[in-house]
């Protein structure tokens, strides 16, 4: 089922552990795309790179067509893969895919999923990982987001289910998604960020040798509260509207700081909505028009 995904398989010249990475996911998310695309071309055009390769890689640039092609997060039939997954191999279009990407998954020993804010938020820089049961798991993937080498390293609890990360955390597989920008644009920094930290995870894994470019990381935090991973449901719109933010993404913030005004539709009293903990904007809503419950900022407690 899993070769109803486009694949790209790349086989080292010794054997070892085999690492997926994923992108397309969602169909608004357009760094990750580019980003395997490159990977895709360095590992079919340079030699070097094959040669120096212990184990395999498997590329997905695209694993949701159908919602890629209607330029939205969900496919045509309506459902967020990311809230589908393991999937169903008989079901809708979604389901089936979700089937397909899950089997990858299982069959992999490390896991990469890509994404971005997609057309309506913007996500700052990170790297998460689901704070998973087994210490050993949840280690490697403290060492793959850590070598990854975005801003901010974000550990979750392990209770959301329907994600491709959570199929991972059932399979025993270590596994960390990655975040960079969105708001419509495919921003080439992020590009290049995602193809440099996809490299980095292979050195830090024993895959591939490269140098250790300079570190990064400016935040770690891990967060055990139930659904602390749950970005679409942080901070909700009091009413369908306008939105407009008084924040920067990535800003350090006080509890009771104000996070924007959502203003009504028939251009009423303005909404002002605050949050309650002090940390750093990680998301934050880049599309003015929004519907009431919509979440519109995310800000990850951190210490002082």
């Amino acid at each position: 089922m899993a070769d109803r995904l486009k694949t790209f398989r790349f086989d080292g010249r010794t054997a070892g552990k085999h690492l997926l990475i994923t992108g397309g996911v969602h169909g608004d998310e357009f760094e990750p795309i580019a980003a395997i695309r490159r990977l895709i071309d360095e590992l079919s055009n340079n030699e070097s790179s094959l040669l120096q390769l212990q184990g395999r890689v498997t590329l997905v640039p695209i694993v949701n067509e159908s919602a890629f092609l209607r330029g939205h997060r969900c496919g045509d039939d309506g459902l967020d893969l990311a809230r589908t997954c393991p999937g169903d191999e008989q079901g809708s279009v979604t389901e089936q895919t979700a089937f397909a990407v899950s089997e990858l998954i299982q069959e992999c020993d490390y896991y990469i999923d890509l994404h971005t804010g997609g057309t309506q938020i913007k996500v700052f820089p990170l790297a998460g990982y689901v704070l998973h049961r087994n210490p050993e798991v949840l280690e490697v993937q403290r060492r793959m987001a850590r070598a990854f080498n975005l801003p901010l390293v974000w550990g979750t609890a392990g209770d959301l289910d329907g994600r491709t990360l959570s199929v991972a955390r059932d399979a025993g597989v270590p596994a960390i998604y990655c975040e960079y920008s969105g708001a419509a644009v495919c921003d080439p920094v992020g590009v290049d960020a995602y193809v440099e930290g996809c490299w980095n995870v292979l050195s830090e894994l024993g895959m591939l040798t490269r140098d250790c470019p300079p570190n990064r990381v400016e935040t770690v935090c891990e967060d055990p509260k139930p659904g602390s991973g749950h970005m679409q449901v942080c901070n909700p719109a009091p009413v369908t509207g306008f939105f407009e933010p008084s924040q920067t993404l990535g800003d350090r913030i006080e509890a009771g700081d104000e996070l924007g005004m959502v203003y009504d539709i028939d251009h009423g009293q303005p909404y002002s909505v605050t949050t309650n903990v002090a940390g750093i904007i990680a998301v934050l809503r880049t599309f003015p028009r929004v519907h009431k419950g919509d979440a519109l900022a995310v800000v990850i407690e951190t210490q002082p």
